[in-house]
This record gives C-alpha cells, structure tokens and sequence, in this order.
C-alpha cells in the first residue's frame, strides 16, 4: 500500500468521478485507474462500485475512507514537523556547561540565539566538565562547554573546539586591593573555596600545591553564587575566572607572569552528529566569541582561539 494510492482512492471517494480525480492529482486517467486496482488487489477487496455515470463506494471503501484521511494527515503533520525543525521553527538543545560559564558566556549567547530562533526549546545542565563529558558521551547532552584538561590530552569519544584561554584572577571585597599577587600569597590568608567537583578548585589547589603549599580554607563547598556572596561578606578572596569576576563588581587582582588561567572548549559526541538545532546554538556560540574579540567585549586576559 502506497500514500499515492491512498491520495488517489481519496480523490475518487471525494469526486466520484475518475477522470476528475485525474485532473485534480495532475495525473493521466489511466494511470490513476492502474494504482486504484492495484490498491485493490493489495487489500483483496473492491473499492467502488463502477456503473456507467455513477462511482459509489463499496463497504470495504466506506471502511478504508476515515483511515486513508487519518493517514494522509498524519503523513502531512509529519512531513511539516520535520521542514519545522529543518527550518529550526521548532526543536531542542540540551546545552550543559559550568556554572562559571552559566554566570557569564552563557546567558549573552542564549539571547542571541532565543531572539533568533524562539520556536527552539532550550534545556541547560549545569555540571563540571567531567560530568558533562560523561552526559555527552550518554547522549544525554547535545553541546557541552568544557574546561579541558590542564595537560591538554584529548577527550575521548567527543569533537572538540578550543574557543577561549580565560585568565583566572583572585577577587576580594577589599577596596583597595592590590592589582597584581603572586600565587605564593594565597597561602597568607584563608580562601573562599567552592565544593569538591568544580574545575576552579582542583586548577586553585594545583596552582597552591605547584607552589610549594597546601592552602587553607575560609569556607568551602559553595556554588558559584555562594562563593561571590561569601566574598562579598569578607570572608576571604576566591580565584576566579576573568569573564566572572568583571561582571562581579569586586576589586580584581590578576596574578604575576605566568599567571592562572584556562581553556574553555565546546564539544559534541563524536559519534552522532549535531542537530540542526544544536549546529546553529554552537554556529551562534562562535559568532558571538568572534564578534566580542573584535569589539573588544572579552574581558583583559581572556583570548580568542578560535581561527577566522
């Protein structure tokens, strides 16, 4: 059974009449008589009585009329639900990045391209990268902003881009903080550390324990917004990446050469390739980075990687 024939049987069963069911379809008369049998034999039954100047439906065309409509519709509310999502009206993305880059890279892009496709859902997870590496590899995740690893391995099973080196600075509610540290002065003073799991505290603790020291703590195990809050309140400095601390409104100071910093990449799996939806939010990802290294919009220390 071909939808052809069924678009054919409707045509016949809503004009009794052949030679104007041809002419609606755009199809030679004979031909359409050809798949209307043709249809017949498949089910084993006749579909219209044929007398001279008079086509009526036979019970077994009766029965088949309501399905041939049914079926003819949901083909055609398949076929406009796929151009939809071809045509990005309609769609998911499941992005998942840290919750520094939740702070501050993400929000800036998913405006963009909300504005620009606000049929699409968007769903975020907020995870660090070896949790977002796994949920990629799992499917569960289509684009995943990651911190790759310090000695730059590759991640496996994902397709990666390098998109920014971000310096990490040391933040602090003090007014008149100084502008510059060395790593070795965190061991001075407690700091304020996040929970166990975020790609700050192991770059933090290797930083410190490179250094000859292990730091203490002030606090530790908070989110993001926690660990601005518990700064803010003088509890101690945090290390921080750049794109955060310059939206942050607390006095910045950046460490002596060589510094602190990291790589933000984004990846997909390797396997199964993008959506559309999720090629035009990483297409959009790459031209918003372009667009603010051009303009100036990055904050000082944090480079473009991308080519072009």
């Amino acid at each position: 059974m071909q939808l052809q024939q069924l678009r054919y049987f409707l045509a016949v069963a809503e004009t009794r009449h052949f030679t104007r069911a041809a002419e609606a379809e755009h199809v030679a008369q004979p031909s359409l008589s050809q798949q209307i049998r043709a249809l017949e034999r498949e089910l084993g039954a006749e579909l219209f009585h044929r007398t001279r100047g008079n086509i009526a439906l036979t019970d077994a065309g009766d029965a088949l009329l309501p399905l041939a409509r049914r079926i003819l519709a949901d083909t055609e509310s398949a076929r406009l639900a796929v151009q939809e999502t071809v045509q990005l009206r309609r769609g998911r993305v499941r992005l998942g990045a840290p919750p520094s880059l939740c702070t501050s890279l993400v929000p800036d892009v998913l405006r963009v391209f909300r504005d620009r496709y606000p049929g699409v859902a968007l769903v975020v997870r907020e995870g660090g990268s070896r949790d977002l590496v796994r949920s990629l590899a799992a499917g569960e995740l289509d684009l995943a902003l990651i911190i790759t690893p310090p000695s730059g391995e590759a991640v496996p099973a994902l397709a990666v881009t390098e998109l920014l080196h971000e310096e990490l600075v040391l933040v602090t509610a003090e007014p008149r903080a100084r502008r510059t540290v060395r790593v070795a002065e965190l061991g001075k003073q407690p700091l304020v550390m996040f929970r166990e799991g975020y790609d700050l505290r192991e770059a933090t603790l290797a930083a410190c324990r490179a250094a000859g020291f292990e730091p203490e703590f002030a606090v530790e195990g908070g989110e993001m917004d926690a660990v601005l809050g518990f700064v803010r309140a003088g509890l101690g400095p945090a290390v921080l990446p750049g794109m955060v601390a310059d939206r942050s409104g607390l006095a910045v100071a950046h460490f002596a050469g060589p510094g602190l910093g990291r790589t933000i990449a984004v990846a997909h799996g390797h396997e199964v390739p993008p959506t559309r939806a999720a090629e035009a939010l990483r297409a959009t990802l790459l031209a918003h980075l372009r667009d603010a290294a051009r303009t100036g919009g990055l904050p000082p220390g944090t480079r473009l990687l991308l080519d072009g």
